[in-house]
């Protein structure tokens, strides 16, 4: 993978991140350990170790569970607030090229702020507005649905690293025209 795809690829599981902390964590790790697809740098050779990729799968699932129970799904998203950015980070950090070619230190803000963004999104606008609308029962699909898209995401931001930045350009570009329009709109 080309420094520029490895970017790309950083991106998008930075932004996987923020739905769910460890699925793109455990992504990484898997690829990593049985492809040739993606070369941790020496640094993040770890994530590879069997080990590692134990406890991130007890933590996929913890937190996929703990997503599902109302009420433990709103303490969970406290405590994400800091691990999903900082996934995000070790994502962005860990992934090929990424390292060596952008300084550690601009490359662990961008994933902190690119998974923050997203996590920030996610639990301040969207979690609300499903529960408001659906008294919680909408909360377990959309918890589901996240987690799909953590993993789809994932997965092609290693294998299709273009596809995943073109889709995160054209959502964002989305959500501001969205935004955008609800500011001109009379009252």
């Amino acid at each position: 993978m080309d420094p520029l795809m490895g970017v790309f690829a950083a991106f998008g599981l930075s932004a996987s991140a923020g739905l769910n902390a460890f699925i793109p964590l455990l992504v990484l790790a898997i690829i990593g350990r049985f492809t040739d697809w993606i070369q941790l740098s020496a640094r993040w050779e770890a994530l590879t170790s069997g080990w590692v990729i134990g406890v991130l799968a007890i933590l996929v699932l913890i937190e996929f569970f703990t997503d599902k129970i109302p009420a433990v799904n709103h303490i969970n998203d406290v405590v994400q607030t800091f691990i999903r950015p900082t996934a995000g980070a070790i994502a962005f950090a860990a992934t090929v090229g990424v390292i060596t070619d952008i300084h550690p230190v601009l490359a662990i803000l961008a994933g902190l702020f690119v998974a923050g963004s997203v996590h920030a999104a996610k639990s301040v606008v969207v979690r609300p507005a499903v529960t408001a609308t659906t008294a919680g029962a909408g909360n377990v699909p959309v918890s589901i649905a996240e987690d799909l898209i953590a993993a789809a995401l994932s997965v092609l931001a290693v294998v299709i690293p273009v596809l995943v930045v073109s889709i995160l350009v054209v959502v964002t570009a989305y959500i501001v025209w969205r935004l955008w329009g609800r500011r001109g709109a009379p009252s």
